[in-house]
């Protein structure tokens, strides 16, 4: 499958969400035990934890067509970026989707440390500390809404797969093998919008 191929299987799985008729993938015996010998994702999909943002519902995929990521606030941390490498140097995948979504309450956290000085106990602090350039960014650019700093968050690590990242994802990239997007999902709506598609497409929204 193509780069192109995998992101219009999403459109496709999406689009089927919204309207209500999603697709219904294969979970029976047969299909668990076809996969017992290896998997063939066709795209990694780096997402947040909140149990709202669940990418196979959102696209209506089944066991292994999605190798998933999923951390608050959906950052590049070593064992997201290192699950990407294998995802891509060994498993071959075409795409690599990064989303946020409406409401989050990580990126929430890291505006709140910004605009009001809030401090958080524990891992939660440093957890939040790798989304403030993105609120700050989006702040300097003029937009202060959580959407605005959510789609920034993205457009930030979708711009280091692009630029900043191991030889592997880079050299995929040059060869046309693997393609990195953002995407944006409206939790009010169902819809993701895949907003950062091409190299310098990322846009804010207020």
């Amino acid at each position: 499958m193509t780069p192109a191929e995998a992101l219009t299987c999403l459109k496709e799985g999406n689009r089927a969400f919204l309207s209500d008729e999603p697709l219904q993938p294969s979970l029976d015996r047969a299909s668990r035990l076809a996969l017992a010998g290896g998997q063939k994702p066709f795209a990694a999909y780096v997402s947040c934890s909140d149990s709202r943002v669940p990418p196979e519902l959102l696209f209506g995929r089944g066991l292994g067509e999605l190798f998933i990521v999923r951390n608050a606030g959906n950052t590049l941390d070593i064992a997201a970026s290192g699950s990407l490498e294998f995802a891509v140097a060994v498993l071959g995948v075409p795409l690599i989707v990064v989303m946020g979504h409406e409401g989050c309450g990580a990126v929430s956290a890291a505006m709140a440390v910004v605009t009001r000085g809030e401090r958080f106990p524990g891992n939660i602090g440093k957890m939040v500390e790798p989304i403030i350039p993105a609120v700050l960014e989006a702040s300097r650019l003029g937009h202060s809404t959580l959407e605005a700093a959510v789609r920034q968050n993205v457009a930030n690590a979708v711009r280091e797969l692009r630029e900043d990242s191991a030889p592997a994802l880079i050299e995929a990239q040059a060869s046309g093998r693997l393609l990195v997007v953002g995407a944006y999902y409206a939790l009010s709506t169902g819809k993701v919008d895949f907003f950062d598609t091409a190299a310098g497409s990322a846009t804010a929204k207020t």
